[in-house]
């Protein structure tokens, strides 16, 4: 561990010493998304700007670890998750610092962003409930925590609590219902899993036609990916679902971002807030909702049809900056409820 976390430092600073010798015109950025989408609009940045984007993907917690590790010496400028609760994580370890845009504030809702101006979402998706239209009534399907009733019983599937997507959506409910609440309805939604949580959220889809359950818990976007498929079984096992937006009555669907943040030793702060304005400019949200089905965060992005065909949903405006708190309760109630 110590000889790599050495070799982690002397990478770090041979990639600050490099990036320093080219006169900076570059930004460095570490990310947990693995899209083709992303690469796309990087590309269109460094051609309108001039700046190059040098880009190292990893698993979010991972990237989180590395940068805690490089210190002042990381090259990183920025840092993107597919989460808010590893972009509260990363703020917490006093890993990003605070950016000043003005362009942040007017597009993107104060729900989506941190209130002192360390991360902002610029894309998201919905936590929704997917169902087997033969197999289930929408009629039957209103809240989160309606999952926990026992006519659900060995019928719901879901990832496990190690999903960042989970442990958010959690933090979430210890906020509607207390950690009380949200503990009783973790422990009745583990009694009505069809089987051991495993797999991603495409997994539980493909699950529920294999007949192995009937409803799941899922993110909007890989219904997305499933239906644009290049594979016709997955086109075909999508169209096979229904989707359900949760709580229409009450607080709203609990909606993720993904989202950026300005490292704490950024050498190229200017060039990273930037990039982060070009990610939310119109072109570039049209991209991420038309070649990966996210939910665009600027107000006059219009949806492509995959996404206007599931209609129009009220999203939970808590803001997600307020999670933060309920992050660990909510790793203790997976914990005692059994949801591995």
């Amino acid at each position: 561990m110590k000889s790599l976390t050495i070799n982690i430092l002397i990478l770090s600073f041979l990639l600050l010493a490099s990036a320093c010798q080219n006169n900076t015109e570059v930004v460095n950025v570490y990310s947990g998304r693995h899209y083709r989408a992303d690469e796309e609009i990087f590309k269109r940045f460094t051609q309108e700007t001039g700046i190059k984007v040098n880009l190292v993907k990893a698993n979010s917690d991972q990237l989180i670890n590395r940068l805690e590790m490089e210190g002042n010496l990381s090259p990183a400028d920025l840092l993107i998750t597919a989460d808010a609760g590893r972009l509260i994580h990363a703020h917490n370890k006093g890993l990003l610092q605070a950016m000043h845009s003005n362009t942040v504030e007017d597009l993107v809702p104060a729900h989506l962003r941190d209130k002192d101006g360390y991360w902002t979402g610029f894309t998201q998706r919905a936590r929704v409930v997917v169902y087997h239209k033969e197999r289930v009534d929408p009629k039957e399907l209103s809240t989160y925590e309606d999952l926990a009733h026992p006519k659900w019983e060995g019928r719901l599937l879901v990832r496990s609590s190690q999903s960042h997507y989970n442990q958010t959506l959690m933090a979430a409910m210890v906020a509607a219902l207390g950690e009380d609440g949200a503990s009783n309805w973790a422990t009745k939604l583990v009694n009505n899993m069809a089987r051991k949580p495993t797999g991603n959220d495409r997994d539980q889809v493909k699950a529920i036609a294999a007949g192995l359950g009937d409803i799941a818990i899922i993110n909007t976007y890989y219904m997305g990916l499933l239906l644009n498929s290049s594979n016709q079984e997955e086109r075909e096992i999508a169209g096979q679902m229904g989707l359900f937006f949760a709580n229409q009555s009450d607080r709203g669907t609990h909606v993720n971002i993904s989202g950026v943040g300005v490292t704490a030793h950024a050498a190229n702060y200017d060039h990273a807030v930037r990039l982060i304005e070009f990610l939310l400019q119109e072109e570039a949200q049209s991209t991420f909702t038309e070649m990966n089905y996210e939910y665009p965060v600027h107000p006059n992005v219009e949806w492509p049809s995959v996404l206007q065909s599931w209609g129009k949903f009220s999203s939970d405006t808590l803001p997600l900056y307020q999670l933060g708190e309920h992050l660990n309760q909510g790793l203790i109630i997976f914990n005692k409820a059994g949801w591995e």
